[in-house]
């Protein structure tokens, strides 16, 4: 795709929840992962490249002793629909012991979330939780793992936005918005 065409999606999109909605999203978010989980030894598991914007944004409203670490695994690949998960980079410290917070932009279907929680689970983490800004709902899922920590729900579109994109592009976007069925 070219500059000019991500522009037309972007103007043929619909806003969901504006800049203002999604941040009272995660400053309500934050009150509820400090109250449920102070007093744990935290580590929170960033899911690149989606989680980035969301997650910085969420644990710096965190009043939690916390350390701080990512992953890299996608369905996506840059496209519109998920395939097989991918390992691209693994956490790098040491999950044994730990409680653990993952933190993603969007709980779809579910297969990536429930493979990096098993992931984490396999290396002996004590406590696995889970944080995503978006829950799509819809009758698609294919895991019936639910997220412990959700911001907004969302209807069954494809999104961009706080960390979702739409074919690489428009991570950045103010908000969370529907791409017109037109451009899928």
């Amino acid at each position: 795709m070219i500059p000019e065409d991500i522009v037309a999606v972007s103007k043929r999109a619909s806003c969901l929840h504006d800049k203002v909605e999604v941040e009272s999203a995660i400053d309500s978010l934050a009150k509820r992962i400090d109250a449920s989980l102070a007093g744990k030894n935290l580590l929170v598991l960033c899911v690149m490249n989606g989680g980035l914007i969301f997650c910085g944004k969420l644990v710096n409203r965190l009043g939690l002793l916390l350390q701080l670490d990512y992953l890299h695994a996608s369905r996506y690949g840059g496209g519109t629909f998920g395939t097989n998960l991918q390992w691209k980079v693994y956490p790098q410290k040491q999950l044994s012991g730990r409680a653990i917070l993952i933190v993603d932009d969007i709980l779809d279907e579910g297969a990536t979330l429930e493979s990096i929680v098993a992931y984490c689970k396999s290396q002996g983490a004590k406590e696995v939780f889970t944080a995503v800004l978006v829950n799509k709902i819809h009758q698609r899922k294919v895991s019936s793992i639910e997220a412990d920590f959700i911001g907004l729900e969302v209807a069954d579109h494809y999104l961009y936005g706080y960390g979702m994109d739409y074919k690489g592009y428009l991570r950045n976007a103010p908000g969370i918005f529907a791409v017109d069925d037109a451009d899928l």
